[in-house]
């Protein structure tokens, strides 16, 4: 998993509530446990003005001019800005699998469905969770401010504005050492590795008829 610890990046707002893990990424693309190969399809029923299916080229698909991802001035956008309960719905892994591989770092909200904000942490994707009165002012200096930028601080638990201004958000302590240092569930387990290979030569010892 690629550590998070400061990132400065374009901003794009996704002013809606209720953002479901559906429109994130429709279900008809959820036949793949791969992470990767899903930011094509990401909010594929929002941004094009066809069906879309698995294999099916995007390149040649109609966009939604409407559709705030599909405007040029937000094209490189590496964090979101939501309202509140975002990824709600279904609890499909492949909703940050989506949204990382569309190319975002950091999605900063009002407040997010409870499973969807686990399964970021697990995938090195940074949920951050503002007052509202936060967020009403970032959605207003990202839609009036073309080119608006912000820096997320992890380790010093910040979002930075251009002018300065700086918000601290909260995080657990444990997925904040997770993310700086890049670690996912099995990264955690292999800082173990020479553990568990001494536990299984001491069973091999003790044990041989088991693994005859």
């Amino acid at each position: 998993m690629e550590k998070f610890i400061k990132h400065e990046g374009l901003v794009v707002p996704l002013d809606r509530a209720n953002v479901d893990t559906d429109a994130i990424i429709p279900k008809q693309f959820l036949k793949s446990i791969k992470r990767s190969g899903f930011g094509p399809n990401a909010f594929d029923e929002w941004r094009y003005m066809d069906h879309g299916e698995p294999g099916k080229d995007c390149a040649g698909r109609p966009k939604n001019p409407n559709f705030v991802l599909n405007q040029d001035r937000y094209q490189g956008a590496s964090i979101l800005l939501t309202r509140q309960n975002f990824g709600c719905g279904s609890s499909r892994e492949h909703a940050p699998w989506a949204l990382q591989d569309f190319g975002f770092r950091a999605i900063i909200g009002d407040s997010f469905a409870d499973i969807f904000f686990n399964n970021c942490f697990k995938n090195g994707l940074l949920p951050i969770v503002l007052p509202k009165a936060e967020m009403d002012a970032l959605f207003g200096l990202t839609e009036h401010t073309p080119g608006y930028r912000l820096t997320v601080d992890l380790a010093a638990q910040l979002v930075v504005r251009p002018d300065g201004h700086a918000i601290p958000f909260q995080i657990d302590g444990f997925r904040k050492e997770c993310l700086l240092n890049g670690w996912d569930d099995i990264g955690l387990t292999l800082r173990h590795a020479e553990k568990i290979r001494d536990y299984e030569d001491r069973r091999k010892r003790e044990q041989p008829w088991l693994f005859a």
